[in-house]
């Protein structure tokens, strides 16, 4: 019904422009894929650094704070919504198809993307997690943000879980009192763009944070409260920084030890800065094998914590790899030094058929028709072993 795909201070906030017309219901072009179901509710537009050289989304734009009274107004407006939807669920919670069309066609066109929204939540089950929008929602002032959280929390008291993306430096930058404020008043997790633990990799990207801060930055949201998940980029480094990459990036995580880990496989689109860096020779990509060989690097460097490993993301070639850390990490281990050991054939009908959809996981390709099909495409599209990483790429650039 609604799709979204998947980042100092004071500068930001002087050169910040908002408008005092209210425009009506806002939603962002992102969230993470495990806020599937949430609300989504949008406080800033866009992202205030908006400079990683691998990052496609909100290249073109301004950056601007929403006004409190403006996100309020969104909240108030779903929050209607939604209850004139559970009004008309049916005996199985669910809302009748024709009943659903009735009601959006009788909605003002200024209040139908909030309708969308709220008819998403409810249709979605639960209505118990919401997520705040765009790429760095903790620049708010702290009292602004409080005071969203709290008028949130008076609308939808049954919601368990309210989360945002987040910047480290921006992390960095805030008192411990304010991230404390900030969780009590509802924001349970942050989601923080990692990518690297790598400062020659980060500077290479433009991501404008160190490894230290990114290291500090866990520390802090972890102490005041808040679950975290850090997402990993592998293939960041390119090839000639891949094995400085994942040690260094397993490094960090051993200092942060976060809730999650989260996977997120580099992938260049034409419409990334970094694309022309890669056309220019400047950035060597990695293969998907030097990418395995990578993971296999950064999951045998993870000592010490229990971070449980998600690989949530349709950019990842391994969809299995996750787990609990440290009973599951032998498991992650040996499912990469299985495919490392494919002959290179293999390898290319599981790379195919896992970027076409015909494969999910390694073991799909021990049923005799979903390897027939991987086969014959590959047949059928001339994949050798020769292009196979070339024309795999472009398949996961479909996706951003």
């Amino acid at each position: 019904m609604l799709a979204h795909w998947q980042a100092g201070l004071t500068s930001v906030r002087a050169k910040t422009k908002t408008t005092d017309t209210y425009q009506g219901f806002e939603q962002g072009p992102i969230r993470p894929p495990s806020e599937a179901r949430s609300l989504l509710i949008r406080i800033t537009r866009n992202c205030p650094w908006n400079r990683c050289t691998f990052c496609p989304v909100y290249k073109g734009t301004k950056f601007s704070i929403r006004p409190v009274e403006h996100v309020k107004r969104d909240i108030d407006s779903v929050h209607e919504h939604v209850e004139m939807l559970l009004g008309v669920t049916d005996a199985s919670g669910r809302i009748p198809i024709e009943t659903a069309r009735e009601l959006a066609g009788n909605t003002a066109l200024e209040d139908h993307q909030a309708f969308t929204a709220a008819l998403h939540w409810v249709h979605a089950g639960r209505m118990k997690s919401v997520f705040l929008q765009d790429a760095n929602s903790l620049v708010v002032k702290t009292d602004h943000l409080v005071e969203i959280l709290t008028h949130l929390k008076s609308r939808f008291p049954s919601v368990e879980r309210t989360t945002s993306y987040a910047r480290s430096q921006t992390i960095a930058s805030k008192k411990e009192d304010e991230l404390r404020a900030i969780r009590e008043a509802g924001l349970d997790r942050i989601h923080i763009g990692l990518e690297s633990g790598c400062d020659q990799v980060l500077a290479m990207v433009k991501k404008g944070v160190t490894k230290e801060q990114h290291i500090l930055a866990g520390l802090k949201a972890k102490k005041a409260g808040m679950e975290l998940s850090e997402y990993v980029m592998p293939g960041l480094g390119g090839r000639q920084l891949s094995e400085k990459h994942a040690v260094e990036t397993a490094d960090a995580l051993n200092q942060i030890d976060p809730d999650f880990i989260r996977i997120r496989t580099l992938a260049v689109p034409p419409h990334a800065p970094l694309f022309d860096d890669y056309q220019a020779g400047r950035f060597a990509r990695c293969t998907d094998v030097m990418v395995a060989q990578e993971l296999l690097t950064l999951i045998e460097g993870l000592e010490g914590i229990t971070s449980v490993v998600k690989s949530d993301h349709i950019l990842n070639l391994f969809d299995d790899l996750k787990g609990k850390l440290p009973d599951d990490k032998e498991r992650m281990l040996g499912l990469l030094r299985v495919f490392l050991a494919m002959d290179p054939q293999r390898q290319r009908l599981y790379q195919v058929g896992r970027r076409l959809g015909i494969l999910r996981r390694l073991g799909d390709l021990d049923d005799p028709d979903r390897l027939a099909e991987a086969e014959k495409t590959c047949h059928m599209l001339g994949i050798t072993t020769e292009n196979v990483d070339e024309i795999a790429h472009q398949l996961m650039t479909r996706y951003l």
